[in-house]
């Protein structure tokens, strides 16, 4: 992938510096909770869902480490849809009503997260994932808006999250490693399936595959969503005690077995 498709976007504070061609350091400082901060590369702002450059197939590639294993907050690479127009809060994304979730991506998610929607797969912890959605156009998602009103009674969101789960489609699998080393991973969409991979290894292969036109995405932010098997609705941002910084280096080459 070329880097000079990727654009930065940051909460004040925020920094994204580079190393060398094709190594970028995204970091976000240090602060208490009540405050999103968040640092961002991505190939789509700007652009329409309908033009998001990704199609499958394609793989997506790089090396990466952390500043520490247990980060507050999310962290990650890979390729999603930008359902939540997240671009808004991290200045100069297009505005766009929300859609249905399509995502694969290697996804890291503190323990406050809980971001699976199957009860059977991990909410949190580092994850190989993906989300698979019908392609619905969102002016067409805007009559079901007052049912979130539900989410306000336990039992009611409990039956909205079973419904949810038949229709946003999930499958993911913790990823045991050290993130503050540096590990190579890819991952392959196809139509029919992606397949994950660490330092040549497969960790995933999922039947699963995101729908649509895709963006990659490589974020690093202090945030956390929780929708659980109680049914309780939880969103916020989550205190920093030291900055946080996520490396990558996208350099052709960069990923082989053995790294």
């Amino acid at each position: 992938m070329e880097t000079s498709q990727l654009k930065t976007h940051g909460t004040p504070g925020a920094a994204c510096t580079r190393s060398g061609e094709g190594c970028f350091r995204l970091a976000i400082p240090p602060g208490p909770a009540g405050r999103y901060r968040c640092m961002q590369l991505d190939d789509y702002s700007g652009l329409a869902r309908r033009r998001f450059p990704r199609q499958a197939p394609f793989a997506f590639e790089l090396r990466a480490r952390v500043s520490a294993a247990e980060l507050p907050g999310t962290w990650g690479f890979g390729l999603w849809n930008d359902p939540f127009s997240a671009g808004l809060l991290t200045q100069g994304g297009l505005a766009s009503l929300p859609a249905l979730p399509n995502a694969a991506w290697f996804f890291y998610a503190s323990p406050s997260n809980h971001l699976a929607l199957s009860d059977g797969h991990p909410a949190s912890g580092f994850l190989a994932g993906v989300f698979r959605s019908p392609l619905i156009a969102s002016g067409l998602l805007l009559p079901f808006a007052p049912g979130l009103a539900l989410l306000a009674w336990p039992a009611a969101a409990r039956l909205l999250r079973r419904l949810a789960a038949r229709i946003v489609r999930d499958d993911a699998r913790r990823v045991s490693l050290d993130v503050r080393e540096w590990h190579a991973y890819r991952l392959a969409w196809q139509d029919n399936q992606v397949v994950f991979e660490v330092d040549g290894a497969a960790v995933l292969q999922s039947a699963l595959a995101p729908r649509g036109r895709l963006g990659v995405v490589i974020w690093i932010d202090n945030q956390y969503a929780a929708f659980g098997p109680d049914g309780r609705v939880r969103a916020g941002t989550l205190a920093c005690l030291e900055p946080a910084w996520l490396e990558i280096d996208l350099r052709p080459g960069a990923v082989s077995p053995g790294i």
